[in-house]
């Protein structure tokens, strides 16, 4: 018995990584509180409706005009791998993953850079290969899975569509009938812009095999199939993006693509979770400092790494929002924040001046002679990144109503009040530091996910916002946490399967 009780308490800090850690430590104490005393903490769990008598029928329901779906994860949310080596890039973390602090590790993460306009010319061996249901992380030898997006794709199963992920590696046997639930995984390191082209590409593919389906299974000929999507955090921008956009991208001079609305040929509902439509700070941090995901366990991605993603620079805030301040002053806003100039001469991301720097551009460009030539071409990519990141900002900011037959809702957190609202970075030195938080999701202001333009502009007691929303839903969760509440679960499949058209 004592022996068994010590295991557990060694075990028992790396399953404070599955889940909350409040939880988890009550249940700790509540343990050795049995062990030592005989007695143990009760915890209180919250009541939920059962929602699988709920939506049973609506489940069991198949109807050719019942739209499948397509889930989309956030940054990171996609597993990635390399085709030469089949090395896990991103989505373990075990004896064989890209390790960023080893070279081969870091130029496999990373993009490539060059003197280009349009970063998806830059081309590496690196694809995506499946959403991250889960993640697995060794520790000390001990495998331990982490759930990413099992919340949204547990609610889809709840509500009876089909996943086609899931059927195909025969992790669930489905029997008879066609697929109705699609899993979007992207290369996140990729423009936003980029990533919406290739969900055009995908929603295309799927539609032809629905067509296909309900004219074997209801004699229907070429059938008018319409998607709803649920999409997380940056997959949020991506699906809006595509919505207004198709498969355009930004141009070469950095001009938004005519609105046309393309994508909404072929999607009836979205539903977007935690998205970042104004941005937010981290991104900024990250591009000075780099990402870390779970220091001290696992690694620290250099900021010159996180600089080549257009990802990041398309999710940092918008200036006129006023969340970057200077010297920690929060009324003296950074007002150009994407100049490339600016980054030049404070020499922030991959215009940083040190050895270090110059370590990992020699890194992410070995064929380049000399350490100047390689700061040249970094320099002139961050251009291009910031330059991009503007224009996608401005193409998603543009105000516009939704187009006849399209809806579009928002769930979002709002209890968390240590959401970082305004940070300041001093000049040179890109030292950061956090001068007013705000409420939201603990990553994602309540204000960027309704792109509210009252922040750093004139107040009025209603929401000034150029997103037409169709309906909003706030959750007392944290941004990873918002797919595993269980009014998420509820409304979304009221959403998808009951609310009418």
């Amino acid at each position: 018995m004592i022996k068994k009780a010590f295991q557990w308490c060694y075990k028992a800090p790396f399953r404070l990584i599955r889940k909350h850690w409040v939880l988890s430590t009550l249940i700790a104490l509540g343990s050795i509180a049995l062990l030592f005393t005989g007695r143990q903490i009760k915890i209180t769990k919250a009541h939920k409706a059962d929602l699988r008598v709920i939506y049973q029928k609506s489940a069991q329901t198949r109807v050719p005009d019942r739209n499948p779906v397509i889930v989309i994860p956030g940054v990171l949310g996609s597993k990635l791998v390399d085709l030469n080596s089949q090395q896990t890039v991103w989505g373990a973390f075990d004896l064989d993953y890209a390790d960023p602090n080893t070279t081969e590790g870091f130029q496999l993460i990373s993009l490539p850079i060059g003197d280009t306009t349009q970063p998806s010319e830059m081309i590496d061996t690196v694809v995506p290969i499946g959403v991250l249901d889960k993640m697995v992380i060794n520790i000390l030898g001990i495998p331990v899975n982490i759930q990413a997006y099992a919340g949204i794709l547990s609610t889809l199963g709840v509500g009876g569509y089909r996943d086609e992920s899931f059927g195909k590696r025969k992790a669930i046997d489905y029997g008879e009938g066609h697929y109705t639930c699609f899993q979007f995984a992207y290369d996140w390191r990729r423009s936003n812009a980029e990533n919406a082209a290739r969900l055009d590409a995908f929603i295309k593919q799927k539609r032809e095999q629905i067509q296909l389906a309900y004219k074997l299974e209801y004699g229907i000929d070429n059938a008018d199939v319409k998607f709803d999507i649920v999409a997380h955090s940056m997959g949020g921008l991506i699906t809006r993006y595509y919505l207004r956009y198709g498969n355009q991208d930004i141009g070469p001079n950095f001009e938004v693509p005519p609105l046309t609305w393309d994508g909404a040929k072929y999607v009836d509902r979205a539903i977007l979770v935690g998205t970042p439509n104004a941005g937010a700070p981290g991104a900024f941090i990250q591009l000075m400092n780099g990402m870390d995901i779970g220091r001290p366990i696992l690694p620290h991605y250099p900021p010159e790494l996180v600089g080549t993603f257009p990802s990041v620079y398309e999710i940092m805030p918008r200036a006129r929002h006023g969340a970057i301040a200077w010297d920690d002053n929060p009324s003296d806003k950074v007002t150009n924040l994407y100049d490339p100039d600016l980054w030049a001469d404070n020499e922030w991301g991959l215009a940083r001046r040190d050895e270090a720097n110059e370590e990992m551009l020699s890194l992410l460009l070995p064929d380049i002679a000399t350490a100047e030539d390689r700061r040249e071409i970094a320099l002139k990519y961050q251009a291009t990144l910031l330059k991009r990141a503007e224009a996608f900002h401005r193409a998603l900011d543009s105000e516009a109503k939704l187009p006849e037959g399209l809806e579009l809702f928002l769930v979002a957190g709002d209890a968390h009040k240590k959401t970082k609202k305004v940070v300041s970075v001093e000049r040179y030195n890109a030292e950061i530091e956090t001068l007013e938080y705000g409420s939201g999701d603990g990553v994602v202001l309540r204000s960027s996910a309704l792109l509210d333009e009252r922040v750093n502009g004139e107040w009025d007691p209603y929401l000034q916002t150029p997103i037409d929303w169709t309906s909003v839903m706030f959750l007392f969760a944290e941004h990873t946490q918002i797919t595993q509440d269980p009014a998420f679960a509820d409304n979304v499949l009221f959403w998808l399967m009951e609310d009418p058209r």
